[in-house]
């Protein structure tokens, strides 16, 4: 992880998304996906972008079974935006940088 992104984990999801002051977009990935390894640096960069008003989180799906299990992600990457704990919005598959900030813009 870097400095922008937060890795959570089945154990601190509730914590770290669900009970989160603002709104968090969890990537849900894979080491071995590379969609996922493709969008990471975008995610990175609206990351730092959007320090202050959204919390990127990162969700390993072979390390943390439940919570991928628990919001029914099928195809990796997946990105859900939570709000007030709750899913606001989805975006399956890899996009470019410029889709996911206008994607972002629209579900904030």
């Amino acid at each position: 992880m870097s400095n922008n992104t937060v890795a959570v984990t089945d154990e601190t999801f509730e914590t770290d998304v669900l009970r989160a002051a603002g709104p968090v977009l969890v990537d849900f990935w894979a080491e071995w996906c590379g969609p996922c390894r493709a969008i990471a640096p975008a995610l990175e960069e609206l990351a730092g972008e959007y320090a202050g008003r959204l919390t990127v989180a990162k969700v390993n799906v072979d390390e943390n079974p439940t919570v991928p299990n628990d919001y029914a992600v099928r195809g990796i990457p997946t990105l859900i935006l939570f709000r007030d704990g709750k899913p606001a919005a989805t975006q399956v598959g890899a996009a470019p940088k410029s889709h996911l900030k206008a994607w972002i813009e629209k579900s904030l």
